[in-house]
């Protein structure tokens, strides 16, 4: 029997026996209420999506994507040991102790940056165990229960990024998107190297005022928009 998780008052969870994002998806194209949680828990992974109903264009609706993996960032900082480390890329990858161990991913309504999207779900997926036998093979990959994270209870894990995620949705509605772009970039993961996205390679140095990353590329600086990371509706 499926665990029961608590969620808060404004969001409502759903066992799912699929991809939580493909769920969440087909749930927001059949008309569900926004703040619809679809969630699963594997013995190697677990996910999580989250449907919303934005009330502005998806520029500034696609903010849902880093806020969703700040909320992450702090619902497993408060679940994991303090010296685990937990960084976010810009393209949505999720980094414990520095390598690769998930990803966030964004879907919509629309890809029309200037349209307000019906729906818009963010979702999350991370390996709690390697995903190969022989993990030094894949240095930059690594999995949550090698990563001294044995003890975190995945449901939990659920329960508390609906929770964190939730706050920041409520802080970004009431401050605007200042103090998530503070708390973003003192987790973001890159800024400085020299990274490739899009096609384009140079050095990252942040993300404009619509968390667009700012790629400079010899003498110029082209500005990715987030929403380049919108992936088809499944």
């Amino acid at each position: 029997m499926t665990e029961a998780l608590t969620f808060p008052p404004a969001m409502h969870g759903e066992a799912v026996t699929r991809d939580p994002a493909e769920a969440a998806v087909l749930r927001a194209i059949q008309g569900v209420d926004a703040g619809l949680v679809t969630w699963r828990v594997a013995a190697d992974r677990v996910g999580a999506a989250l449907v919303l109903a934005p009330e502005v264009a998806l520029a500034q609706a696609m903010a849902m994507l880093p806020l969703c993996g700040v909320g992450f960032q702090n619902a497993l900082g408060a679940l994991a040991p303090p010296e685990v480390a937990v960084h976010l890329d810009w393209n949505g990858g999720l980094r414990v102790n520095g390598a690769g161990c998930g990803r966030m991913r964004v879907f919509a309504a629309t890809q029309d940056p200037a349209l307000q999207p019906d729906w818009l779900v963010v979702s999350f997926d991370l390996d709690l165990l390697p995903t190969q036998q022989e993990t030094g093979l894949t240095p930059d990959r690594t999995a949550l229960f090698v990563e001294g994270c044995a003890d975190v209870d995945p449901a939990r894990l659920v329960e508390s990024w609906a929770r964190h995620t939730l706050a920041w949705i409520a802080r970004w509605e009431d401050e605007g998107p200042r103090p998530l772009h503070a708390e973003w970039r003192g987790l973001a993961h890159g800024i400085g190297d020299e990274v490739t996205q899009g096609g384009a390679t140079g050095t990252f140095l942040g993300v404009d005022e619509d968390f667009g990353m700012l790629l400079r590329v010899g003498k110029d600086t082209q500005a990715i928009p987030l929403t380049t990371l919108l992936e088809d509706t499944p």
